[in-house]
């Protein structure tokens, strides 16, 4: 796990300047902080942090040739099957120098050009320079479980594990690309190809770039396919679920440096502790998370798995000062990021890396087995579609007319969330709920100014486009294949890896293995969400594994009480910061809007603490990168 940078001026030839090499690695310093190694021919230069995992000798430093040093890599993730190509490439007649997974990927490259990614298993982000084909070749895993972003200028390619390493370059100055930032007003993040960096894109999951012939040109490899359906018995599924699991745990066990899991009290976290325990000769290392507001803590219900399979666990109960802990976010997450549950992901990730350097986690339950509850309400829309459309508009606007509930996760707040999009088709009706700011509070609070130069485009179309490319035969699985492509990686990948690698920490996914995934696709959606059981499957998989309490509870999420801080610790800092007058004056929002969601949250009469908050981390990353 690192951090990987580079250049390769192909269109003017020019040397890379080895000073700004080392510049963009230093920038990403944390993401491996066990050493530094640069590469540096001609036009061509690579840079390389080491975070060191498998193979802790120096022969595993990057960048990395092969024998005849035609060929270089800079590499970023694990590549869990890397024992078994091994052995496959020395049968070949390859030499390995090492003992690490990058050397794999290297002589497979060698062998089978860009298919080598179709061999690959696990997570990564790599860039291959080819000078005998005086091609690059960069690739990102298949989930997008690490990142990768690339910028194009007069000069040829820059790219780097995150956007802050092309502050190196003297020449490159930072503008806003609004239309970026319109994307993050609805969804909290800024989704793939787009980043919130004029001229800087996010390299998309599942695709490669290639420049060759003094063009650059992209491809997807890999798509998660739900057309086909096994037919299983629930007992048989139940089975394979779990066989496959068990082997993907298994493989992430491979470590050279301590190892441990998070432990979140859920039934994902769960499953992969109980799973890990079942191959750990000594106790599992387990790390969790708690806030002194009960409606946040799950520390009783981790213990409970952590007493059960005897792991030595450890707790955090943190108090986050959140005025504080914001601009430190706001720098380490580079673009605009307004999933609150960052804080308590980051926390956790400081304080594990305290004591191990790789944690497991539970990330991809939900998206595989249909477990937010968003998705029990689409479908009860969607069954009530027979109500006479002017009768659903009316009830529609009621529900709009209705003050904000003073608790968020009330019966009636989610009752008036679910009406208010009543009307809507299932699929704009899905877009709504995952929306931070509606159409109409985005028209009411924008300049035209901004919306104009943002260009006009309909966020909403992103999900309606991932609907519409899903090859899922119904409503469930269509709205999974949506989330994987779009809130999986762009906002929960992005939060674990940032929070992660900001400590050294390398985070493992069990359940984001692609061969389990294709699995889950696989299964009939009543096997996912029945009768308003959701994770049905999953649920009756495990329940030999888990206590009934942990199998049982409600979804919790990982939150933290924004509604509270904007009415009391953020209150101030909010007011000054979003009516000053540098924020004002970039001419995006209506002051009074602003200055109305203000007051109306702190009166109690409106419910804006999420809309506020990606306001406030929006303004505090101008000030960051933009302003400088």
């Amino acid at each position: 796990m690192c951090g990987i940078a580079g250049r390769v001026n192909f269109l003017s030839g020019a040397p890379v300047d080895p000073a700004h090499l080392r510049r963009m690695c230093r920038l990403l310093a944390h993401r491996g902080p066990d050493g530094e190694g640069t590469h540096v021919d001609g036009p061509v230069g690579l840079g390389h942090r080491r975070l060191a995992i498998i193979d802790l000798s120096v022969a595993a430093r990057q960048p990395m040739s092969n024998e005849a040093g035609t060929a270089w890599i800079v590499f970023n993730g694990e590549i869990y099957n890397f024992r078994e190509l091994r052995r496959g490439l020395e049968a070949s007649g390859h030499r390995f120098r090492s003992q690490s997974d990058t050397e794999a990927i290297l002589h497979l490259y060698e062998e089978e050009g860009m298919k080598c990614l179709d061999r690959l298993r696990g997570m990564f982000a790599f860039a291959i320079w080819d000078a005998q084909e005086r091609t690059l070749f960069i690739a990102r895993d298949r989930l997008g479980k690490k990142p990768l972003y690339y910028l194009l200028d007069g000069d040829g390619i820059a790219f780097a594990s995150e956007p802050k390493a092309f502050l190196a370059d003297p020449e490159f100055t930072p503008q806003p690309n609004l239309e970026a930032i319109n994307h993050y007003l609805t969804y909290q993040y800024v989704p793939s190809p787009l980043t919130a960096f004029r001229g800087v894109q996010k390299l998309a999951p599942a695709h490669y770039l290639l420049v060759k012939n003094g063009k650059v040109s992209t491809e997807r490899y890999w798509k998660l396919r739900y057309a086909h359906k096994r037919q299983l018995t629930d007992d048989e599924a139940c089975e394979e679920l779990l066989g496959r699991l068990r082997e993907a745990v298994k493989l992430r066990l491979i470590s050279d440096v301590p190892l441990g899991a998070f432990l979140s009290g859920g039934i994902d976290s769960g499953t992969i502790v109980a799973l890990m325990a079942e191959h750990a000769s000594s106790p599992v290392r387990t790390f969790s998370i708690g806030f002194e507001d009960k409606e946040y803590d799950e520390l009783p219900y981790a213990r409970l798995v952590a007493q059960r399979y005897g792991t030595d666990h450890h707790e955090f109960v943190v108090r986050p000062q959140a005025s504080q802990i914001l601009p430190r976010l706001v720098w380490d997450y580079n673009e605009p990021f307004a999933d609150s549950s960052a804080i308590p992901t980051y926390y956790l990730a400081q304080l594990t890396r305290q004591h191990v350097t790789v944690a497991l986690n539970g990330d991809g339950g939900d998206e595989n087995f249909a477990g937010y509850d968003r998705y029990v309400a689409n479908v009860l829309a969607g069954q009530c579609e027979w109500v006479p459309r002017p009768l659903r508009l009316s009830m529609e606007a009621l529900a709009r007319a209705m003050p904000a509930p003073r608790r968020s996760k009330s019966l009636l707040s989610r009752g008036k969330r679910f009406l208010e999009a009543f009307a809507e088709s299932s699929e704009r009706r899905y877009a709504r709920w995952v929306s931070h700011f509606s159409p109409s509070l985005k028209a009411e609070i924008c300049t035209e100014e901004f919306l104009r130069a943002a260009g006009g485009s309909d966020p909403v179309e992103l999900l309606l486009d991932a609907y519409r490319a899903s090859d899922a035969p119904d409503l469930i699985d269509a709205t999974l294949d949506v989330d994987v492509n779009t809130y999986l990686p762009e906002d929960l990948l992005v939060k674990v890896d940032i929070a992660t690698m900001v400590h050294g920490l390398e985070g493992r996914s069990p359940m984001l293995d692609h061969g389990f995934m294709e699995f889950c696709a696989s299964l009939p959606s009543r096997m996912k969400l029945r009768r308003r059981v959701k994770k049905y499957i999953f649920k009756r998989a495990v329940r030999g594994l888990l206590p009934r309490e942990i199998i049982e509870r409600p979804k919790m999420g990982f939150g933290v009480p924004l509604d509270h801080w904007f009415r009391n610790e953020l209150k101030e800092m909010a007011h000054d910061t979003l009516l000053n007058p540098q924020s004002l004056g970039r001419g995006y929002f209506r002051p009074e809007a602003i200055n109305r969601l203000l007051d109306e949250h702190v009166r109690g009469v409106g419910k804006w603490h999420y809309q506020l908050w990606t306001l406030l981390v929006l303004e505090l990353w101008h000030r960051t990168f933009i302003d400088r």
